[in-house]
C-alpha cells in the first residue's frame, strides 16, 4: 500500500489539529536534505585540500550520497509505510544527525565518503516519509495542494540557501560546519516531531524486496566506480600525469560487467518476485518511463555542472567561497520564478511543448558555459547560461512530475512518485561519476600533449582544466539533447491526461 492510500486509513479520517505545526516540522526536515545536497558543492574544494583526496576522487563526497539516496529511496517508500511513516521519518532525522556529525569529524576521505552515504540513506528513509505524512496528515484536497505548495517551495529555495550558507561556513569557519550545522537541525526537528506528527501506516503485505535493493544498489555502485576508474590519471617517475588508465583498463571493464550483470539481474528479479522494489509495470508506460529518463539524463548533467562551475568559480577565477555561492544564485532564482509559470502553464499547453521548449533553453544554456576561459567571464557567459538553463529545467520538471503519475493505479501512486526522485539521484551519480571521468581523461591529454609550448606549469594546469571543462559543459548538453529525442518522442499525454494531484520532487 502506498502514501496515497493511506488516506483511507482509519488514523487519517479525521483532520488532525496540529496538522500546521507538522507541516512546519517536515518542511524543516526537507530544507535539511535540499541544503545538503547543494551545501557540499560549494565547500568542496577546501575539504579535498584539508583531506587530501585526490581530484578524481573528489566526486565521491557528491556520488556517495546521491548513490545512497537514490538507490534506496524506493527500500526507504517501502520501509516508511509498513513501519510507521512517523517513526521512520524520526529514525532518519536521527540518523542523518549522527552521519553529519561522522562527516565533520572526518579525518581523509574515507571517511568522509562513508559518512556521505550514511547520510543519503537515512535521507532516503526521511523524504519518502516526509512526503506520506504530508498526504496522510491533509486529507481535504484544498489544504493538501496547499502544504505541497510550501513543501515544493522549500525544495526551490532550499538550494540557493544551500549555496549561500556553504560560502559562509566555509569562508568564516570551516568546511566541517557545512556538515556539522545538520546535527541541530535534525534535533530540533525530531523533537517536535514527537509531539506534533500523527503515526500513520500502510495496511495489507507488508514484505521488503531485500534482494532487489541489494541488487541495484550494488549495479550502480560498481557502475559509478568504473566511470571513475577509467578517468584516474597514470603518473610517470616525476609525478607528472602521462595519461588516464582508460576504458579497456581490467579493473574498469571489470567492474562495468559486473554491473550491467547486476542490473540486468535486478530487472529479471522484479519480473519475478511477489513484492517488488520497482513494479516493471510502473516504467514501462511511454509517458511514465520517458518522464523518468528525462528526470535521470537532467541529473547527470545539472549536477555534473554544478561540481565543475563549483571548481572554475573557487580555482580557475580565484572567487572565495561565498562568492562562489552568490554566483550560482541566478540559477536558483530562475527556477523558482520559472516554476510558477510552468504550474499556469501547464493546464493550459499539456507537458509536451513545455518539455520541449524547456530542453532546448537549456541544452543552449549548457552549450553557452563552454565559452569559459581563464579571464573573468561572469556577466558574458556564466549568468546568460544559468538564466536559460534554470528557466529551460523549470520548465522540464515541472510537467515531468506530472506526466510520471498518467494512468498510474492508487497502489502504484507512492512508487511512481519515488521513482521520480530517484531517478534525478541516480542520474546525478553516474553522471558525475562518467563526467569526473572524461574531465581528466581530456584534461591530461591536453596538458601532455602541450606541455613543450606552454612552459608556465600553472597556466599549462589551467588551460588543461578549461580544456576539460568545455569537454564536460559539450556531454552534458548532449545529455540534454537526448532528454529532448526522448520527450519528442516518448511524451505524447495531452493537458486533459494530467491527474489533478502531480508527483512531488522531493530531490
Amino acid at each position: 500500500m502506498t502514501a496515497q492510500e493511506a488516506v483511507h486509513d482509519d488514523s487519517a479520517v479525521e483532520p488532525d489539529p496540529k496538522r500546521w505545526l507538522a507541516l512546519g516540522v517536515i518542511a524543516l526536515a526537507q530544507l535539511m536534505i535540499i541544503l545538503d545536497a547543494s551545501i557540499v558543492n560549494i565547500a568542496l574544494p577546501a575539504a579535498q585540500k584539508d583531506l587530501g583526496i585526490s581530484s578524481t576522487d573528489r566526486q565521491w563526497v557528491v556520488t556517495a550520497y546521491t548513490l545512497a539516496f537514490g538507490g534506496l529511496l524506493l527500500l526507504g517508500g517501502r520501509i516508511a509505510d509498513y513501519t510507521g511513516r512517523k517513526r521512520t521519518f524520526i529514525i532518519g532525522l536521527l540518523g542523518f544527525a549522527a552521519a553529519s556529525a561522522l562527516g565533520g569529524l572526518a579525518q581523509n576521505g574515507g571517511m568522509l565518503f562513508g559518512a556521505r552515504a550514511l547520510q543519503g540513506a537515512f535521507g532516503a528513509l526521511m523524504a519518502p516519509a516526509a512526503l506520506a505524512l504530508i498526504t496522510t496528515t491533509f486529507t481535504a484536497p484544498k489544504e493538501r495542494a496547499r502544504a505541497f505548495g510550501v513543501f515544493g517551495a522549500i525544495a526551490g529555495g532550499g538550494a540557493a540557501i544551500g549555496l549561500i550558507l556553504g560560502g559562509v561556513l566555509t569562508e568564516y569557519a570551516s568546511w566541517r560546519w557545512c556538515l556539522l550545522v545538520n546535527i541541530p537541525v535534525a534535533l530540533i526537528a525530531a523533537g517536535f516531531a514527537i509531539p506534533l506528527v500523527r503515526e500513520s501506516r500502510a495496511q495489507g503485505d507488508r514484505r521488503y524486496d531485500i534482494p532487489g535493493a541489494v541488487l541495484v544498489t550494488a549495479g550502480l555502485v560498481l557502475l559509478v566506480y568504473g566511470f571513475t576508474e577509467a578517468g584516474k590519471p597514470v603518473v610517470n617517475a616525476q609525478g607528472q600525469p602521462t595519461g588516464t588508465v582508460g576504458w579497456t583498463d581490467p579493473v574498469t571493464v571489470t567492474c562495468l560487467a559486473l554491473a550491467a550483470i547486476l542490473l540486468a539481474a535486478f530487472v529479471i528479479w522484479e519480473q519475478r518476485t511477489t513484492s517488488p522494489l520497482l513494479p516493471l509495470r510502473v516504467v514501462l508506460d511511454a509517458n511514465r518511463g520517458g518522464s523518468y529518463l528525462v528526470f535521470l539524463l537532467l541529473g547527470a548533467g545539472l549536477l555534473g555542472m554544478f561540481l565543475f562551475l563549483s571548481y572554475y568559480f573557487q580555482q580557475q577565477l580565484g572567487y572565495s567561497p561565498l562568492k562562489a555561492g552568490f554566483a550560482f544564485l541566478p540559477f536558483s532564482a530562475g527556477i523558482i520564478v520559472t516554476a510558477g509559470v510552468a504550474s499556469q502553464l501547464l493546464p493550459k499547453f499539456g507537458p509536451r511543448p513545455l518539455m520541449l521548449i524547456g530542453l532546448s533553453l537549456a541544452t543552449i544554456g549548457m552549450l553557452w558555459l563552454t565559452r569559459i576561459g581563464l579571464e573573468p567571464s561572469y556577466l558574458k557567459h556564466i549568468l546568460p547560461s544559468e538564466i536559460l538553463m534554470s528557466c529551460g529545467v523549470a520548465l522540464v520538471f515541472i510537467p515531468a512530475a506530472s506526466t510520471a503519475l498518467i494512468g498510474v493505479r492508487d497502489h502504484d501512486a507512492g512508487v511512481a512518485s519515488a521513482v521520480l526522485n530517484a531517478g534525478q539521484q541516480v542520474g546525478g551519480s553516474l553522471g558525475t561519476g562518467l563526467l569526473n571521468s572524461v574531465f581528466f581523461t581530456v584534461s591530461t591529454a591536453f596538458a601532455a600533449s602541450h606541455v613543450s609550448s606552454i612552459s608556465d606549469p600553472t597556466v599549462l594546469s589551467n588551460s588543461a582544466a578549461i580544456h576539460g571543462y568545455h569537454v564536460t559543459f559539450f556531454i552534458s548538453a548532449m545529455l540534454f539533447v537526448t532528454a529532448l529525442i526522448v520527450t519528442a518522442v516518448f511524451i505524447q499525454a495531452h493537458k486533459e491526461d494530467l491527474p489533478v494531484e502531480p508527483a512531488m520532487a522531493a530531490a
